[in-house]
């Protein structure tokens, strides 16, 4: 690889890399200032005691943190939340578990935020003369799809859980007030700011500086033990220089002759599904990145692309990052869902959501 290449990957990774970190510590530090643990007891008691409502509300949650604040964010923060509401109601905690995990990747196709897919996706449009606007022009049929196929196969899978009643959950943790309204305030602005096509990394630096000052000035001791995923930005670099080398021996021909061109729905559903079965196998990250230049023509490719890889693995335990961050937090609150059904529902899952998006992309288009 020479000089100028390694700093082309550099100005591609770097704003990828800023954004996973900054992102990372600002959804710690709004869950440690209270925001999940209040909105998630706030679902439960305006759910009056209905668990499909409960269960709606708090899947509206789970997507919006994922659109706004990534896939990762969602398997990290919201997974406790949702078991412990769950065990507070009575509630099957597989229910939110599973509803958690699925919509983290299903729900990230929305903003270029939503995944890391999504922000290497708008640097090989913005070579093209493309940007943000196009990006979710594209996007949004087929993660509106995404979503509802998602959700629907949930609430089929899990409607006896999804009868009867509870009783309201308690209040949530006393929280220092300050922090708290800064917090919530700081994750409801990001969502705006993200959709107008503010800089992903400029603004989730802004927003990691702010929460950093404020509860360094309201309550210092939540800084400790402050997770910051370095080794998880190395993976990431890591990874990408060596499909990038991959690239350079060929790797890009071979794909790139091993799918359909064009536009069309076959197209795009041999591209989708292609992400998806190399996701399965090796990582969604890797698999879209070797599968990238085979895409590259057209935001609608790349899309169907990320379709694939970002709605797809569901099957293996590390088809996907926020997977294996999920499959922790539930053995911390002690919850197992057994893989001899979670990979059957899952291919299911992936097989329906991939499929109905891509058709919904190729329509839409």
């Amino acid at each position: 690889m020479t000089s100028t290449e390694a700093l082309a990957l550099a100005e591609r990774l770097g704003p990828v890399v800023v954004f996973l970190l900054a992102i990372t510590v600002t959804a710690e530090l709004a869950e440690r200032a209270g925001v999940f643990d209040v909105a998630g007891h706030a679902v439960a008691r305006v759910g009056g005691g209905r668990r499909w409502l409960l269960w709606v509300l708090f899947s509206g949650l789970a997507v919006l943190a994922t659109i706004v604040l990534s896939l990762d964010t969602t398997a990290v923060l919201l997974t406790p939340v949702g078991l412990a509401v769950a065990a507070q109601v009575g509630l099957d905690p597989r229910l939110l578990a599973v509803t958690t995990l699925w919509i983290a990747n299903t729900g990230s196709l929305l903003l270029p935020v939503s995944n890391l897919t999504n922000l290497l996706a708008l640097h090989t449009l913005g070579r093209a003369g493309l940007g943000h606007t196009d990006f979710v022009r594209a996007s949004w049929a087929p993660a509106l799809v995404a979503v509802v196929v998602t959700l629907a196969l949930v609430a089929v899978l899990h409607r006896r859980s999804l009868r009867g009643r509870y009783s309201v959950a308690p209040p949530a943790e006393p929280h220092d007030g300050v922090l708290l309204r800064v917090a919530a305030v700081v994750c409801v602005v990001l969502g705006p700011l993200f959709a107008l096509g503010a800089p992903p990394w400029l603004v989730s630096l802004v927003a990691a500086g702010l929460l950093l000052a404020t509860t360094w000035w309201r309550g210092r001791e939540l800084l400790g033990g402050l997770p910051v995923p370095w080794a998880m930005a190395a993976g990431f670099v890591a990874v990408s220089v060596v499909v990038e080398l991959l690239q350079q021996h060929g790797l890009s021909e071979v794909v790139t002759r091993s799918l359909p061109a064009g536009t069309g729905t076959g197209a795009l559903l041999a591209l989708a599904g292609a992400g998806a079965g190399l996701s399965n196998v090796v990582n969604n990250l890797p698999a879209y990145l070797a599968l990238e230049p085979a895409a590259s023509g057209s935001v609608e490719r790349l899309v169907a692309l990320l379709v694939g890889t970002n709605a797809g693995p569901l099957v293996t335990p590390w088809a996907s990052l926020a997977t294996l961050l999920w499959i922790q937090r539930c053995r911390a609150r002690g919850v197992v869902v057994p893989w001899r059904w979670l990979v059957p529902a899952g291919l299911a899952c992936a097989v329906l959501v991939v499929g109905s998006a891509s058709l919904a992309l190729a329509v839409a288009g």
